[in-house]
């Protein structure tokens, strides 16, 4: 068998082992060893084995990874999302579908600082979902909203997606960070709008909460004063080229620590809890990263992902409907795989495509993230989903399905809008320059 088929078959090899419910790391480093040892010597599938692990795990552009983490996990035990929520629901609050809407702007500004859309849709949802249920709201509105909104983590920096996607293929994470703010904000915005135009048909769905004093309302501006500090610093830091994405988030990290240590939350407790978390949500990346490290290898003298980007950028076919080919391929691997696994397997594959039909990377990272929060919140898998449910055991599983479908045309109006106006996630990485 030549290389190509000998690369065919060991994808086809992975996705049996996948679905036999082998970790993913070790699925990758298996096909990935073993393929290249078939395609080269078995000594030189030893070295790979040897040297590949060693030098991604002691990588000083990796280290950006756990960092992120660690300032996540420290803004979750400092209380930041409480301040978040509470800011919001004093503004939004009063009005029709406003705890929802509210939930929103709490979970975009939590994803700031979280970067997991697991972390913030379990988070946001321990504080929004007991206020909306007091109020009364249909539970598939409320569960949807916080479901959906916590889909945010992976797109507003700092997003481990992204960093992740970066490392892949050797682009700007700086870049990637900027390009995933006007995105972000704009699915934000649509999500409340989504809001906005179902509780003006039925007010029902989501009754107005309590309304707030003007006074009151300013005042809760301190409450936020954390999140939008450590955003600005991070991201003006990158946008300015006073750090580098490992340094802004060993900023981010330490400003964390210390709002934390400010509001006396950062009990002993609290601490080790945020340092295990960390450890643990570091070790399971590091080990997928690492097998699809060595799968690379393997896919590289294989040479299918090149042969295939030639192949398929000489279809006579405009290169949009490639793109939408790529995309439905990350929609239904959406709904059958963990977000993190589906970027690492595919990446290597569809990104020499990409760069052949001349999209830009920067662009395409952004697109592949929000059609990735497709699937957090899309069945069978939708971990965001069932990490609602595990917050909400009394609202049933399809209820909370049925509530993100007006959340998901949202973000489908918003893939449809980055495609159309690719400048959206193009205009501050370009404004950076070289």
């Amino acid at each position: 068998m030549n290389p190509i088929t000998i690369g065919l078959v060991g994808i086809g090899v992975l996705i049996i082992l996948l679905f036999l419910r082998m970790p993913v790391g070790l699925a990758m480093a298996l096909v990935g060893f073993a393929g290249f040892a078939f395609l080269t010597s078995i000594e030189g599938a030893f070295g790979i084995l040897r040297s590949v692990p060693f030098v991604t795990s002691a990588s000083y552009d990796l280290s950006v990874l756990p960092l992120f983490l660690l300032m996540g996990s420290f803004a979750f035990y400092s209380g930041m999302s409480e301040g978040l929520y509470n800011s919001a629901y004093k503004w939004l609050g009063g009005s029709p579908g406003g705890l929802a809407m509210a939930t929103i702007v709490g979970c975009s500004g939590f994803a700031a600082v979280s970067g997991s859309t697991l972390a913030t849709a379990a988070t946001m949802g321990m504080i929004a979902l007991p206020e909306m249920k007091k109020y009364r709201y249909d539970s598939s509105l409320a569960t949807g909203a916080v479901a959906s909104g916590g889909s945010l983590g992976i797109l507003i920096p700092p997003s481990s997606i992204l960093i992740i996607y970066g490392m892949l293929t050797e682009q700007s994470i700086e870049k990637l960070f900027m390009a995933g703010i006007f995105p972000g904000l704009l699915l934000a915005l649509l999500f409340i709008f989504s809001i906005m135009a179902r509780v003006m048909l039925n007010e029902s769905l989501g009754p107005p909460g309590a309304k707030t004093a003007f006074v009151e309302k300013l005042t809760s501006i301190r409450d936020c004063w954390g999140v939008l500090a450590l955003f600005i610093i991070i991201m003006g830091g990158l946008y300015l080229g006073l750090f580098t994405p490992t340094e802004a988030a060993g900023v981010g990290a330490f400003g964390a620590f210390v709002f934390a240590l400010f509001r006396k939350r950062l009990t002993k407790t609290n601490f080790i809890a945020a340092l295990t978390e960390t450890i643990r949500t570091t070790a399971m990346i590091f080990v997928i990263v690492i097998g699809a490290m060595i799968f690379g290898y393997f896919l590289a003298i294989s040479r299918l992902p090149y042969e295939l980007a030639t192949v398929v950028s000489a279809f006579p076919v405009s290169p949009y409907v490639i793109l939408t080919g790529i995309l439905v391929v990350y929609l239904f691997l959406g709904c059958i795989m963990d977000t993190l696994a589906m970027v690492i397997l595919t990446v290597p594959i569809f990104y020499p495509i990409i760069l052949k039909l001349g999209f830009d990377p920067i662009w395409f990272g952004i697109v592949m993230v929000l059609v990735s929060e497709m699937g957090v919140i899309t069945p069978p898998v939708g971990l965001n989903v069932y990490v609602v449910h595990s917050v909400a055991k009394d609202v049933p599983l399809f209820t909370i399905f049925r509530g993100i479908l007006p959340f998901l045309c949202m973000m489908i109006l918003c893939l449809i809008l980055l495609i159309l106006f690719p400048q959206i996630a193009t205009f501050l990485p370009d404004l950076m320059g070289k």
